[in-house]
């Protein structure tokens, strides 16, 4: 780390938020349906697609008939990927004639793009043809995150309306994300990546002879694409088996931190928006700065850790860093620890160095931070409904603290309230301890170890974190390309993502019902330093009581054993 390092990384954040809050008013407008720069050219686009899906904007739902459209739109989107995996053999643009997917990583990629994680147990450039990544990954890439951005907006309207019946209209709010937010950010993105030397073509892959004579296959594809939504929708999901640490999706030291700003942008700006919609801007600034917090402790944990001479390594003469393994060589240390903290608060999982070999302490940070739901800025909408959940739970603590009804944002908060938000909650961390639990329990989990002892258990213990959070990050040391595997990760994946939005839309459904409360003498304020001090408290509480008994046996106990330089 260098002096160059931190001035770039204070211009990178400066940027990063002065961006975000003009984002985050933008959003506000779009998912209001107010008017943008951008509406002469793009409403008369939305009004079409309406017409050609038979969609009355006008029409809005309640939360249950919201989440019946989000239930279906997520198993068509399931099924038909699917189906285009399997059958990718006998379609077009498959240069390569790649074969049809096995079927449980069909279903396991079908699975994952759709809920937003895009874990991958697959070599994307030998598995997937041009079809399946463009008009599969990269499709689902849009819709996963748009709808996502939906289901966090509808979760606003339940603290905005009033003594009302509906949350609005999952189409038009998915349509606005896609049209208005994502598509326009995309080709941004795109072209800057595409100026740098990241690849976009059809062409086939290139047979190249090497210096020693050998055959290499160089392969291609339409990459720039697919990267620039795989990070702005906190997608992950690489376009190469490497992803971002492959050359052709990250070749400079630009596209390194415009990837990494594209991570956090959306998520960042999300948490300004709820600010903007509930017309109180403070609101969205004070859990940003909640976020920030455990952002930076993350960060500066996970940094401290890795800039730490290996004690393993003590008697070796080296010169410069020893612990560069998994790192970015071109960019150092810095930034893939910047990227892994990125990565992992959000619910993004593409990666520029290996998990894997980060030090324990980091791999501690970062399983932490997709387990308390990667509520620390989290996925497109997504995150910010886990935040809110946490706000509950703070809410009814300080309103045990005072003698009153806990309330936010002039809601009053009940028992319905208390029991969807602890569902959505505990229901992933309870699973992913089971999950964990028959993994290092049968000959099936523990036969994709590659790694013994406690890296071991913090390779499965990565694996469901990932799955359940939705992130699809991993501890590449583990092969989860197994049906075991696959299957238990599908199911995982799918209670990450139902089990967080389906009880979210039954609190706006409960909330949009309710009269506002004026403020008073007696109500507790939720813009001031107790209330960050009791949110965070909360938040750190709930990731200490449900990991930190399985950590001490991962990640922690490794840590002991790294400090005695103990190998395995």
């Amino acid at each position: 780390m260098s002096i160059i390092d931190i001035v770039i990384a204070g211009i990178f954040f400066a940027l990063l938020i002065g961006i975000s809050v003009q984002l985050g008013r933008y959003m506000s407008n779009v998912f209001t349906g107010g008017r943008t720069f951008l509406s002469p050219v793009l409403q008369p686009v939305e009004r079409m697609i309406y017409r050609a899906c038979g969609i009355d904007a006008d029409v809005e739902m309640t939360w249950k008939t919201y989440a019946v459209a989000f239930t279906f739109f997520n198993i068509a989107g399931i099924l038909a990927l699917f189906l285009l995996e399997t059958l990718q053999g006998i379609l077009p643009l498959n240069p390569q004639g790649m074969p049809g997917v096995r079927w449980d990583t069909a279903l396991n990629t079908a699975v994952s793009f759709v809920t937003n994680t895009n874990w991958q147990a697959y070599g994307g450039e030998s598995t997937m043809s041009y079809l399946t990544q463009m008009l599969g990954l990269t499709v689902q890439n849009f819709v996963s995150a748009g709808i996502g951005m939906a289901a966090g907006v509808a979760l606003i309207r339940g603290f905005i309306r009033r003594e009302s019946d509906t949350i609005g209209n999952i189409w038009v709010d998915l349509t606005r994300a896609v049209l208005y937010i994502l598509l326009p950010l995309s080709i941004i993105v795109s072209i800057l990546l595409l100026s740098q030397g990241v690849v976009q073509t059809f062409s086939h892959y290139i047979n190249a002879h090497t210096l020693e004579g050998a055959g290499q296959m160089i392969p291609l594809g339409p990459a720039a694409s697919q990267l620039a939504i795989k990070q702005l929708g906190s997608n992950g999901g690489g376009f190469f088996n490497a992803n971002s640490a492959h050359p052709f999706e990250n070749p400079t030291m630009l596209t390194n931190l415009a990837e990494n700003f594209t991570i956090l942008l959306i998520p960042f700006a999300f948490v300004f928006m709820f600010g903007f919609m509930m017309k109180k801007p403070k609101q969205g600034v004070v859990l940003f700065i909640v976020m920030m917090l455990f952002f930076s402790a993350g960060f500066a944990v996970s940094l401290y850790s890795e800039l730490e001479p290996n004690p393993a390594f003590e008697n070796i003469a080296l010169s410069g860093p020893v612990n560069m393994e998994g790192k970015e060589m071109r960019f150092g240390i810095f930034w893939s620890v910047l990227w892994s903290q990125s990565t992992t608060a959000t619910s993004n999982g593409s990666v520029n160095g290996m998990h894997d070999s980060f030090m324990p302490l980091g791999g501690l940070v970062q399983m932490f931070n997709m387990g308390i739901g990667e509520v620390i800025f989290g996925g497109v909408g997504v995150g910010l409904i886990g935040m809110l959940l946490y706000v509950i739970l703070a809410m009814f603590v300080a309103g045990l603290m005072i003698g009153r009804t806990p309330e936010f944002m002039g809601k009053k908060l009940g028992p319905f309230e208390m029991i969807m938000a602890m569902i959505a909650m505990l229901l992933p961390l309870i699973s992913m301890v089971i999950f964990s639990a028959i993994a290092i329990s049968t000959r099936a989990g523990l036969s994709g170890l590659n790694n013994p002892s406690s890296h071991g258990l913090s390779e499965i213990l990565y694996a469901y974190s990932s799955a359940l959070g939705n992130n699809g990050s991993s501890f590449s040391g583990l092969n989860a390309n197994t049906e075991f595997y696959n299957v238990t990760l599908s199911l995982g994946m799918i209670i990450g993502r139902f089990a967080t939005i389906i009880p979210a839309l039954a609190i706006a459904g409960s909330l949009v019902k309710k009269k506002i409360v004026p403020e008073s003498a007696a109500t507790f304020p939720t813009t001031g330093v107790i209330f960050v001090i009791i949110l965070a408290s909360v938040i750190s509480i709930m990731g200490a009581l449900t990991f930190f008994p399985v950590y001490s046996l991962g990640p922690v106990l490794e840590h002991f054993f790294v400090q005695s330089g103990k190998l395995f």
